[in-house]
């Protein structure tokens, strides 16, 4: 395991990074980055089973795919630190011809992607046929995704969601971002969606409830828990608590930063709450 201290470093430099790119264009979704930023350090630098260099069928390695991809910064940064791509290229987030773009894409051929998201309510069809094909393969790896509880609002997630556990897809661990939050406010308020894991365990899915999603601790205990129980005839899901904007006094618990960036002032305060640790692209 690595230390603790030095996935703490990768999770502040991470917050740096997502503040800085969205305020280098006025552009994208601070938020929900930052919100999911422990559970994204701890996925990849502690958790999955991951090959050198990039391949973009994934055989023998575990797979990862962002259903939520409006939070591409965080995305972007995490796999920039692990070495998928150079971190400079961070600083052509959303510009002209990036490979960076507001939404994950694939046409550029960016190392880390592995499929164009950002279509709410499609992650969890992508996550499923990438499990059946592991396998056909006969490959024992797991695949893992990640979800807005708000996007849980689209309707294509509940038949993937009765399909994985109508058919064991049990090499499946899906992650809800159950911050409480969307684009026009709480969840509460713009469509309230109830108990999401007596209805997930309802759908016949296991479930692990993770009550401190930034804490890392917590995550990558959580995540831990989830992949010891794989492999036992159901598709395994992680519910994550987390706060939106976490991180940034004035940014956190509130919806209004799902997809604004701060100003030149905003920034500063910010930063001075995550200070430098590995060094800023």
């Amino acid at each position: 395991m690595a230390k603790l201290e030095e996935l703490q470093d990768i999770v502040v430099q991470t917050r740096r990074d997502i503040l800085r790119m969205v305020h280098n264009v006025n552009s994208g979704h601070p938020g929900g980055s930052l919100g999911c930023t422990e559970f994204l350090v701890a996925l990849y630098n502690e958790v999955m089973e991951l090959k050198e260099g990039f391949n973009m069928d994934g055989e023998g390695e575990d797979l990862f795919f962002l259903s939520n991809g409006h939070i591409s910064p965080v995305f972007y940064s995490v796999l920039a630190r692990k070495g998928y791509f150079p971190v400079e290229e961070l600083g052509t987030f959303r510009l002209i011809n990036s490979r960076l773009q507001g939404h994950p894409t694939t046409h550029e051929g960016l190392p880390g992607v592995r499929v164009a998201s950002g279509s709410l309510g499609q992650g969890m069809s992508v996550g499923i046929g990438a499990a059946l094909a592991k396998k056909l393969n006969g490959d024992d790896h797991l695949v893992y995704t990640l979800h807005g509880d708000g996007e849980l609002q689209e309707g294509q997630n509940w038949e993937a969601i009765m399909y994985a556990a109508g058919n064991k897809v049990d090499n499946l661990i899906s992650t809800i971002d159950r911050n409480g939050q969307q684009i026009d406010g709480p969840t509460s308020k713009v469509l309230p969606m109830g108990d999401l894991t007596q209805k997930f365990e309802a759908f016949g899915w296991d479930v692990v409830e993770v009550a401190e999603g930034n804490d890392l601790e917590a995550v990558i205990a959580g995540l831990k828990e989830a992949k010891s129980r794989t492999g036992k005839g159901k598709p395994v899901c992680i519910m994550l608590d987390t706060v939106m904007g976490h991180g940034v006094d004035f940014m956190m618990h509130t919806h209004a930063w799902h997809g604004k960036a701060p100003n030149d002032e905003q920034l500063a305060t910010a930063l001075s709450q995550n200070p430098e640790t590995l060094g800023d692209y």
